[in-house]
């Protein structure tokens, strides 16, 4: 049993940053039971058994308003948590041993000078389907030069190249949930880094994308309720955060 832990035996223990602790506790996350006659902040058993839940969910990709949001609910149960996590790190742990055999694939087709097939190319990206697109985006925009050139550029794409795709947009989703998490405003400067960001991903993948063109994105991203929700399973809001970043980035850049 632990009597009682300092903010820096904690931050040690699971290493995370003290930073990282005095946040959680302006968010209502963990809130230290007890505090000495100084203020010193003082973790007992159940608040390391709080902070391991923490842990886990932001581990398995929940936001910290949504893991403030699941635990602060009346009708929250430890026990039937800690088999959710572990289901979902089942199924996380299966994906993740997929996509070490795709890369295990696309380097040897990549080695051996071997073009990958469309369906061995997407295996890798789980309930996600790439081509269910396909055709209403040809019949929206397959007249264009934005379109013509993606479709030039991906042709030539292989397993690897789409995972980089995916980890590059990824980054910029987590970094901007993060923010979005933080209760930074969507004009700050570092969420306009993430909107520049994204639009440069796309530019140097697909095809080239002014910040007027950005915006144009940014409004199919609310507006499309496919769109919307990608965005959504990251972090509840980020689509709105997302959209309201990019224009806050195209206006400063005039």
């Amino acid at each position: 049993m632990v009597l009682g832990l300092t903010i820096g035996e904690v931050a040690e223990l699971a290493s995370v940053s003290v930073r990282t602790l005095h946040h959680y506790d302006e968010l209502g996350l963990l809130v230290p039971s007890l505090r000495t006659e100084a203020g010193y902040r003082v973790y007992d058993d159940a608040d390391l058994a709080t902070l391991q839940q923490v842990l886990f969910f932001k581990e398995l990709g929940f936001g910290l308003a949504e893991i403030a949001r699941i635990m602060h609910d009346p009708h929250f149960d430890r026990l039937e948590a800690l088999h959710m996590q572990h289901r979902m790190l089942v199924d996380k742990s299966t994906q993740m041993a997929l996509m070490a055999e795709a890369v295990d694939a696309a380097i040897d087709a990549t080695e051996g000078g071997v073009r990958m097939d469309a369906e061995d190319m997407f295996e890798a990206f789980g309930e996600f389907d790439p081509k269910e697109y396909e055709e209403e985006a040809e019949e929206r925009w397959g007249n264009t030069d934005a379109y013509k050139e993606s479709a030039r550029r991906t042709k030539r794409y292989t397993k690897e190249d789409w995972i980089e795709v995916r980890k590059e947009t990824e980054a910029v989703n987590e970094a901007l949930a993060s923010l979005l998490d933080a209760g930074v405003p969507a004009d700050d400067p570092r969420a306009m880094d993430q909107a520049e960001q994204h639009r440069v991903n796309i530019d140097k993948r697909f095809y080239p994308v002014s910040r007027e063109m950005h915006v144009g994105l940014a409004e199919m991203y609310i507006a499309d309720p496919r769109f919307a929700a990608n965005y959504e399973k990251v972090h509840a809001g980020l689509a709105q955060y997302m959209h309201d970043a990019i224009l806050a980035n195209a206006a400063r850049k005039k």
